[in-house]
């Protein structure tokens, strides 16, 4: 019998017959684990455990929760979803199945509507093939093959998928009578699922074009522990109570008006008024650390955006408009109008850095398919700046941009992650700017001793990026700061500025974002405090309640106080059960209610209450404004440059 060397990644090499599994050869160096085996690295590439080996190489095991293994895990549930969803409807067609941040869905193309009902009909069914443990066996062939077996089973989605294929061999998964075509790898069987859940239904363009044929969508999710789930499921019940939809209807901050057309906020007084705190906290944080406003227009000539790239990699997200016979861009990004200011008179190398920034209104064209609430628009706001500077100073203004945008993460409760996003295949500029781009940014990171992560191929089409991830009171990710370096727009609109050898040099441009788009930062706000915002942010921080009328002129007394003392306060002198009205603004998450009664009459006082329902007690005014002060003092210390 032919025999292989078959090293284990940091152990010595062994023997094993040629032909052996990946699975048994990584049980002959690790007889028993508690972290289940879910798949095997063979000289770096992932594979099937049921992978046959045949010649000398390195494995490594691949196993336990964690993102990579749960990928796995939820991409074979998804394919026992679909083989449970043709074995009820036998007339649906499969399209694609992947794992996705949280869960998993598949795509089919079914005549006959499905509905979130039918859900626990397809889970009995999965249920039934999990217990039968198929082998989940993968089978290559030549596209062709492929080809004609597809078209035979009446699959014409698939066919479409091979049809597009380069490569002449492609690999299938089976489990029963069932397959699909796919890269793998998966789970040895269906028995290994072990708990899931079947989350929603939704409708999805084949291949995101509304142009398409309409597929139903049905989301689910998988761990390997059944308490993983219940935890997952647990958060997913808390995160549709913080539905900022949900809690922006309820609290009276914004809507979205089908009259008006998708993707178009209204901010109502409320939501207006948060905007308008958080906005002015942000505008004194930057001029505190030597940055200067800007303002651009909302239409720029089109061949402007010819000019930057912008046109030829960016037009599919972008409005055009014609005025007197000229094309016009409907800004998506502020940085033309702000490289025109820098241009504007001769720059000195003892002007630089300069910093511009903008609250930026922008517009681009999202398909109607991904709106969503406050995260996904059409017209949105951004907090952008950006800095010229010499390349001496690049490294300095990348790392003071960090603690700035890691300081905004600090003040809101924030838990963040730093990415790291590399030249995309879709890009202008020459190779040697991209690596000086690239190496700066990583730089300032490895200065500041940042973890990060590698996101090869994603950065902008100008530049490479630094972005910040940050998690919320539920650990969901979301985008929120991003830095990208660019030597490439800065040539294209040919800036420059008097060095000290009295020559011409070339500034490179920071393209930078702190909390990113005003309305999605507001979105993820409003879920991580569930709507109960903390006082200094709070668009309404106090109101005044009544005990009974006769109460009335004190009330109007104590109201128009605190509106002279910056107090964001409402007054409720309805006619009402006190209960009532306290009960109301608590629904409101109004920080505190300021009951005004007989005993605060004969004291020319207050007694305020939290909405978490703690009694102050009885106080002076000057008092309660001191600790409404006190309380939004914390954002102070943010308004201070390091």
């Amino acid at each position: 019998m032919n025999e292989i060397r078959i090293s284990l990644k940091g152990e010595e090499s062994q023997r094993f017959p040629s032909g052996i599994t990946a699975g048994e050869a990584l049980k002959g160096f690790i007889p028993s684990t508690d972290n289940p085996l879910v798949a095997a690295r063979v000289d770096g590439n992932l594979v099937d455990l049921t992978h046959s080996l045949d010649h000398d190489c390195t494995i490594e095991a691949v196993g336990g929760s964690n993102e990579e293994t749960l990928d796995i895990l939820r991409h074979s549930t998804s394919h026992v979803m679909a083989q449970a969803v043709q074995s009820l409807y036998p007339e649906a067609k499969i399209t694609i199945g992947p794992a996705i941040e949280n869960g998993f869905y598949y795509d089919f193309d079914c005549p006959r509507p499905i509905s979130v009902e039918d859900l626990p009909r397809i889970e009995a069914k999965m249920a039934e093939i999990i217990r039968q443990a198929l082998p989940i066996q993968r089978r290559e062939l030549d596209r062709e093959e492929a080809l004609r077996l597809f078209a035979e089973r009446g699959e014409p989605y698939k066919v479409e998928l091979l049809e597009e294929l380069d490569s002449a061999r492609v690999s299938l998964y089976e489990q029963g009578t069932w397959v699909d075509l796919c890269r793998g790898p998966h789970l040895p069987t269906t028995g290994d699922l072990k708990a899931f859940k079947l989350t929603g239904v939704a409708g999805a363009y084949w291949r995101g074009d509304e142009r398409k044929p309409q597929l139903q969508r049905i989301y689910g999710t998988a761990f390997f522990s059944q308490q993983e789930l219940d935890e997952h499921l647990r958060l997913l019940e808390e995160a549709r109570k913080r539905d900022h939809r949900k809690l922006g209807r309820e609290l009276d901050l914004f809507s979205i008006s089908d009259e008006v057309g998708p993707g178009l906020v209204i901010y109502h007084p409320k939501g207006a008024l948060l905007r308008f705190v958080l906005e002015t906290f942000e505008k004194e944080a930057h001029l505190r650390r030597g940055y200067q406003m800007a303002i651009g227009p909302q239409l720029l000539k089109t061949d402007l955006w010819k000019q930057s790239g912008h046109f030829d990699h960016y037009r599919e997200n972008m409005y055009f408009t014609e005025v007197e016979g000229q094309s016009y861009g409907i800004k998506p990004m502020n940085c033309l109008a702000h490289m025109l200011i820098y241009k504007s008179k001769i720059r000195s190398y003892r002007d630089l850095p300069l910093r511009l920034f903008e609250m930026g209104i922008v517009h681009r064209h999202e398909r109607s398919g991904v709106l969503h609430g406050l995260t996904r628009v059409r017209q949105f706001t951004q907090d952008d700046a950006h800095i010229l500077c010499t390349p001496e100073q690049l490294n300095d203004e990348i790392k003071s941009i960090l603690d700035f945008a890691l300081d905004m993460m600090h003040l809101f409760g924030f838990d963040y992650e730093l990415e790291m996003s590399t030249r995309p295949a879709k890009s202008i500029g020459t190779d040697q700017d991209w690596d000086r781009a690239t190496t700066a940014l990583m730089n300032a990171l490895r200065d500041r001793g940042f973890p990060y992560q590698i996101c090869a191929g994603e950065g902008a089409f100008y530049g490479p990026k630094i972005d910040v991830k940050l998690k919320d009171a539920l650990n969901r990710r979301w985008q929120c700061a991003t830095i990208q370096c660019d030597f490439t727009l800065p040539d294209r609109f040919d800036l420059s500025y008097i060095g000290p050898d009295g020559e011409k040099h070339r500034p490179v441009m920071l393209h930078r974002v702190l909390l990113g788009s005003i309305e999605r930062f507001l979105g993820v706000l409003i879920e991580h405090y569930a709507g109960a915002f903390p006082t200094w942010l709070a668009p309404v921080q106090a109101i005044v309640v009544t005990v009974t009328d006769r109460h009335i002129p004190h009330a109007e007394k104590v109201y128009r106080t605190l509106l002279e003392a910056g107090i964001r306060v409402e007054n409720d002198t309805r006619n009402e059960k006190l209960s009532y009205k306290i009960r109301e603004a608590q629904l409101q998450k109004v920080p505190y209610m300021l009951v005004v009664g007989n005993r605060e009459v004969a004291a020319d006082g207050i007694s305020p209450r939290r909405r978490d329902g703690k009694d102050l007690g009885l106080m002076e005014l000057p008092r309660f404004i001191d600790l409404i002060r006190q309380e939004s003092a914390v954002t102070s210390s943010m308004l201070r440059a390091r």
